[in-house]
């Protein structure tokens, strides 16, 4: 998959143009992933390449200035994006000036002359340009003069409930959501990030653990899960806490640490993706560390008798 990280980047020109669709695609839910396939099927029956063209800051963030509940991070959107099969990725920048283009200006002078878009696959609830004035109507109205295809996906449901990344983000704050997450993305929910050197406090407890650097992302929950983790040799699983270790007396932010079943070697410096399959526990405090050992042994036997099922 080619990335692109801004039009000024782009090689011009053009010239067999994109089969495209635009999105935030925050979690690349299973509604999103009925638009790129149907997105990958157009772009293999016409021979041209795939084109997802996705913003950072994501609009609702750069109006709200907050990022807390995002699901997905950029690196995980790409990761998804690419895993689904698109070919190309284009970041745009939303920033003022991106907000404030009419709709008739981002269709013609981005969509047309800069990636001139043969066919643009858009989902349900697509709206774009300043105010979100570009309803499909309106997108509709433009891209016929411009001789651009079009096609809007039908609402995706489960049960009669809409797919939304909003639901998602409902269930995320939701002591017993992970089930109905991962039914909604059609995926287990991940997070990566890097292996960086922490406190040592499982090591000296003889559970040594993976210290997952986030940045400054806030997972909307907190406890001990069953977890998968991929990006070594192969695919390993364990368990994993995120919160502040309060049986230590820590002041840090909540953290995210990964203790891997089976597993011997050196994960410094490595790029880690981490699925939750299912909550064990909440994190709570003990009175001794001799308490917190036991009660991990306990975690990883019941973490073992859950491993059949994923």
């Amino acid at each position: 998959m080619q990335f692109i990280r801004g039009l000024h980047n782009l090689r011009l020109p053009v010239t067999n143009g994109y089969i495209a669709t635009i999105g935030n695609y925050d979690g690349l839910h299973l509604g999103h992933q009925s638009v790129i396939n149907t997105l990958t099927s157009l772009a293999k029956k016409n021979n041209l390449p795939s084109l997802a063209i996705i913003f950072e800051p994501q609009p609702r963030e750069f109006f709200t200035s907050n990022s807390s509940n995002r699901i997905s991070t950029l690196r995980e959107k790409l990761c998804l994006l690419n895993y689904y099969g698109v070919n190309v990725v284009l970041l745009l920048n939303f920033n003022h000036f991106l907000a404030s283009q009419s709709a008739q200006e981002f269709i013609t002078n981005v969509l047309a002359m800069k990636l001139n878009i043969k066919h643009l696959v858009v989902g349900d609830d697509f709206a774009f340009g300043q105010g979100r004035q570009g309803d499909f109507n309106l997108l509709k109205k433009y891209t016929d003069d411009l001789g651009i295809a079009l096609t809007q996906m039908d609402t995706f449901k489960i049960n009669g409930t809409r797919v939304s990344s909003s639901l998602i983000r409902e269930h995320m704050t939701m002591a017993d959501g992970m089930d109905q997450i991962s039914t909604l993305l059609g995926h287990s929910y991940g997070v990566i990030g890097k292996v960086v050197h922490g406190n040592h406090f499982g090591r000296t407890l003889g559970f040594p653990t993976a210290n997952i650097y986030l940045r400054d992302r806030r997972l909307p929950f907190r406890g001990v899960y069953l977890v998968g983790v991929s990006g070594i040799a192969k695919k390993y699983y364990g368990i994993a806490n995120f919160g502040v270790r309060p049986t230590f007396a820590s002041h840090a932010p909540p953290s995210l640490e990964v203790h891997l079943l089976n597993f011997q070697g050196n994960l410094y410096g490595k790029y880690l993706l981490v699925e939750f399959y299912k909550k064990i526990r909440d994190e709570k405090c003990f009175t001794s560390k001799e308490a917190l050992v036991q009660q991990i042994r306990n975690d990883k036997k019941i973490a073992k008798t859950l491993l059949p099922s994923y």
